[in-house]
């Protein structure tokens, strides 16, 4: 295994060439594409020598890299790479012993810092990896933590990771849900956020010339783009989300009071957890708990509440009242 800092990042664009069935990769142009990668990442230019390579790919397909399922294809004279596999990605395969090895003494040196303040998110990450990557021996997992092993686009979040911290314009292929086609974005990438097990990037889109928002599930590829980026110098992501739920967040909208009657047969469940930090007790009787709320009603807010709507009842604003009453009585109709 290569053993200079940037050894993590060749493999990566090897494993992005050999997943990339559209195009052939001979060997200069891997080489081309791991000191590209570098570059990217940390503007040095000196050049990936062949050897390198050779070295890289032959670590790959060991039992102590990937085992990667690795094709060599003649072209006449010359021969691309590819994955016998589409599917495979060395992102899916979990780490290699190596990388387990590091990650151990990472754990260690992290292990020093559990019980000092503004470090208590350290026990369970640390729990969370050993356990993933049985770090312990553990042949049996012993710990469940919520996931979606069935997201797809989770293998671009390293690359829009580093082209956020290094300031790289983007060119996005990407198709939402109701597009029936893809198309190309150029886009600014600014941050990442997580809700309800999915991943969104949020960035200045130049179709819109506006802040937006990607679902990483739905990005096909990523290229490198050639235009200057435009970097983010008004928008504090911290404050952006305290006044809504979710990622829908819409500037001509304000926020609003939310006046909710809350069953108190699921109050003590939305008493331990709050749908919104506001969240505060304005009454309670022996049958319910109205509760209020202040945040911004989007859409991710009203999926919120009509998965309490059975124990709970609307009673401002109004119009999110009556979208409340008209979902009911259509309920009512079909299962009447």
């Amino acid at each position: 295994m290569a053993t200079n800092k940037h050894a993590t990042i060749r493999y990566h664009a090897l494993d992005r060439c050999f997943s990339n069935h559209g195009r052939k990769f001979f060997f200069d142009d891997l080489i081309d594409a791991c000191n590209e990668a570098i570059y990217e990442f940390s503007g040095i230019e000196d050049g990936v020598k062949r050897r390198q390579v050779f070295d890289d790919i032959t670590f790959m397909e060991s039992d102590q890299g990937w085992s990667i399922p690795l094709k060599r294809i003649k072209d006449g004279r010359k021969v691309y790479y590819r994955y016998a596999d589409k599917s495979f990605t060395i992102g899916n395969k979990g780490i290699n012993s190596s990388e387990a090895e590091q990650l151990k003494d990472t754990l260690s040196i992290l292990s020093r810092f559990k019980g000092m303040p503004q470090f208590e998110w350290i026990e369970e990450i640390q729990i969370r990896l050993e356990d993933t990557f049985k770090l312990k021996g553990n042949t049996v997992s012993i710990v469940g933590f919520e996931q979606n092993p069935y997201l797809k686009g989770l293998n671009h979040f390293t690359e829009l990771f580093n082209a956020i911290q290094n300031q790289q314009t983007l060119i996005i292929e990407y198709q939402g849900f109701k597009q029936k086609h893809t198309s190309n974005i150029v886009f600014h990438p600014w941050y990442l956020k997580q809700y309800n097990n999915r991943w969104f990037l949020f960035g200045f889109n130049d179709v819109y010339k506006a802040l937006s928002n990607l679902a990483i599930d739905r990005i096909i590829s990523i290229a490198y783009s050639r235009e200057n980026y435009i970097q983010n110098k008004s928008i504090d992501f911290d404050e952006f989300f305290e006044d809504i739920i979710g990622v829908s967040q819409e500037p001509e909208l304000s926020t609003e009071k939310v006046l909710i009657k809350v069953s108190n047969e699921v109050w003590p469940y939305i008493e331990s957890k709050p749908i919104h930090g506001s969240q505060k007790i304005k009454n309670k009787t022996d049958e319910y708990t109205e509760i209020e709320l202040n945040v911004q009603v989007n859409y991710e807010l009203i999926a919120l509440l009509f998965s309490y709507m059975y124990a709970i009842e609307i009673i401002e604003p109004t119009d999110l009242r009556e979208k409340f009453k008209t979902v009911s009585e259509l309920i009512f109709k079909r299962y009447k």
